[in-house]
Protein backbone atom coordinates (compact mmCIF):
# COMPACT_ATOMS: atom_id res chain seq x y z
CA UNK A 1 0.00 0.00 0.00
CA UNK A 2 1.35 2.97 -0.68
CA UNK A 3 0.28 6.63 1.19
CA UNK A 4 1.59 10.18 0.75
CA UNK A 5 1.48 12.47 3.98
CA UNK A 6 1.64 16.00 2.77
CA UNK A 7 2.53 18.81 5.26
CA UNK A 8 2.19 22.40 4.23
CA UNK A 9 4.00 25.94 4.89
CA UNK A 10 6.24 26.18 8.30
CA UNK A 11 5.52 22.39 9.25
CA UNK A 12 9.72 22.10 8.58
CA UNK A 13 9.93 24.41 11.21
CA UNK A 14 8.94 22.09 13.84
CA UNK A 15 10.80 22.32 16.86
CA UNK A 16 11.71 25.72 15.71
CA UNK A 17 7.82 27.66 15.46
CA UNK A 18 5.62 28.78 18.64
CA UNK A 19 6.99 25.46 20.55
CA UNK A 20 4.37 25.79 22.98
CA UNK A 21 1.42 25.27 20.69
CA UNK A 22 3.88 22.82 18.34
CA UNK A 23 6.28 21.13 20.54
CA UNK A 24 9.79 20.77 20.38
CA UNK A 25 9.96 18.02 17.78
CA UNK A 26 11.67 18.85 14.91
CA UNK A 27 10.15 17.89 11.78
CA UNK A 28 12.66 14.96 10.86
CA UNK A 29 11.75 13.67 13.82
CA UNK A 30 7.89 13.67 12.36
CA UNK A 31 9.21 12.07 9.30
CA UNK A 32 10.87 9.48 11.46
CA UNK A 33 7.90 8.79 12.98
CA UNK A 34 5.93 8.00 10.07
CA UNK A 35 8.74 5.92 8.38
CA UNK A 36 9.00 3.79 11.64
CA UNK A 37 5.17 3.59 11.27
CA UNK A 38 5.39 2.75 7.19
CA UNK A 39 7.84 -0.10 8.42
CA UNK A 40 5.39 -1.57 11.45
CA UNK A 41 2.37 -1.16 8.80
CA UNK A 42 4.10 -3.20 5.95
CA UNK A 43 3.51 -0.02 3.71
CA UNK A 44 5.31 2.61 1.95
CA UNK A 45 4.50 6.39 2.90
CA UNK A 46 5.87 9.16 1.45
CA UNK A 47 6.35 12.82 2.89
CA UNK A 48 6.10 15.79 1.51
CA UNK A 49 6.42 19.69 2.12
CA UNK A 50 6.29 22.54 0.78
CA UNK A 51 5.68 26.41 1.43
CA UNK A 52 4.24 26.71 -1.72
CA UNK A 53 0.56 26.21 -2.59
CA UNK A 54 1.27 25.44 -6.34
CA UNK A 55 3.60 22.76 -5.23
CA UNK A 56 1.36 21.01 -2.83
CA UNK A 57 -1.69 21.36 -5.70
CA UNK A 58 0.99 19.51 -8.28
CA UNK A 59 1.70 17.06 -5.61
CA UNK A 60 -1.88 16.14 -4.71
CA UNK A 61 -2.68 16.34 -8.96
CA UNK A 62 0.56 13.68 -9.34
CA UNK A 63 -0.65 11.05 -6.35
CA UNK A 64 -3.61 10.71 -9.24
CA UNK A 65 -1.36 8.79 -11.62
CA UNK A 66 1.21 7.58 -8.86
CA UNK A 67 -0.84 4.48 -7.72
CA UNK A 68 -1.11 6.97 -3.96
CA UNK A 69 -3.93 4.65 -2.40
CA UNK A 70 -4.79 7.33 0.62
CA UNK A 71 -3.36 10.81 1.91
CA UNK A 72 -3.03 12.50 4.99
CA UNK A 73 -2.27 16.32 4.95
CA UNK A 74 -1.77 19.11 7.12
CA UNK A 75 -2.56 22.08 4.94
CA UNK A 76 -1.21 24.49 7.31
CA UNK A 77 -2.40 27.92 7.23
CA UNK A 78 -3.72 26.95 3.63
CA UNK A 79 -6.52 25.29 5.34
CA UNK A 80 -8.29 28.32 6.71
CA UNK A 81 -8.49 29.87 2.44
CA UNK A 82 -7.09 27.65 -0.55
CA UNK A 83 -9.74 26.73 -2.46
CA UNK A 84 -7.10 25.73 -4.96
CA UNK A 85 -5.88 22.84 -2.50
CA UNK A 86 -9.85 22.07 -1.65
CA UNK A 87 -10.25 21.18 -5.33
CA UNK A 88 -7.33 19.40 -5.77
CA UNK A 89 -8.16 17.35 -2.97
CA UNK A 90 -12.12 17.09 -4.82
CA UNK A 91 -10.21 15.50 -7.74
CA UNK A 92 -8.60 12.79 -5.92
CA UNK A 93 -11.21 9.75 -4.89
CA UNK A 94 -8.14 8.36 -2.73
CA UNK A 95 -8.79 8.19 1.22
CA UNK A 96 -7.84 11.50 3.02
CA UNK A 97 -7.43 12.46 6.72
CA UNK A 98 -6.72 16.52 7.16
CA UNK A 99 -4.40 16.85 10.64
CA UNK A 100 -3.35 19.90 12.40
CA UNK A 101 -1.14 19.51 15.20
CA UNK A 102 -3.10 21.67 17.90
CA UNK A 103 -6.20 22.31 18.85
CA UNK A 104 -7.51 24.33 15.80
CA UNK A 105 -10.95 24.53 17.93
CA UNK A 106 -9.33 26.33 20.90
CA UNK A 107 -7.47 28.90 18.73
CA UNK A 108 -7.90 32.10 16.47
CA UNK A 109 -11.37 32.50 15.36
CA UNK A 110 -9.80 32.44 11.93
CA UNK A 111 -8.27 28.70 12.39
CA UNK A 112 -11.21 27.42 13.41
CA UNK A 113 -12.28 27.73 9.53
CA UNK A 114 -11.44 24.70 7.21
CA UNK A 115 -12.20 24.43 3.49
CA UNK A 116 -10.11 21.41 3.07
CA UNK A 117 -12.26 19.71 5.67
CA UNK A 118 -15.50 18.86 4.09
CA UNK A 119 -13.45 17.12 0.83
CA UNK A 120 -11.69 14.68 3.34
CA UNK A 121 -12.81 11.78 4.58
CA UNK A 122 -12.06 12.96 8.29
CA UNK A 123 -10.69 15.52 10.42
CA UNK A 124 -7.70 15.03 13.68
CA UNK A 125 -6.79 18.14 15.23
CA UNK A 126 -5.04 18.64 19.02
CA UNK A 127 -3.27 15.10 19.24
CA UNK A 128 0.26 16.64 18.48
CA UNK A 129 2.81 14.58 16.33
CA UNK A 130 0.30 11.38 17.55
CA UNK A 131 -2.19 12.70 15.59
CA UNK A 132 -0.24 11.89 12.29
CA UNK A 133 -0.02 8.09 13.43
CA UNK A 134 -4.05 8.19 14.01
CA UNK A 135 -4.76 9.90 10.77
CA UNK A 136 -2.37 7.55 8.71
CA UNK A 137 -4.08 4.50 10.77
CA UNK A 138 -7.80 5.36 9.68
CA UNK A 139 -6.48 6.05 5.96
CA UNK A 140 -5.17 2.52 6.21
CA UNK A 141 -8.66 0.83 7.95
CA UNK A 142 -10.68 2.97 4.76
CA UNK A 143 -7.90 1.88 2.23
CA UNK A 144 -8.88 -2.10 3.31
CA UNK A 145 -12.79 -1.60 3.02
Amino acid sequence: MKLLVINGPNLNFLGIREKGIYGTQDYQALVDMIQKKASASGCEIECFQSNHEGAIIDRIQESYYDGTEGIVINPGAFTHYSYAIRDALASITVPKVEIHISDITKREDFRRISVTKEVCDHQIYGQGLDGYMMAIDFVLVKCQK
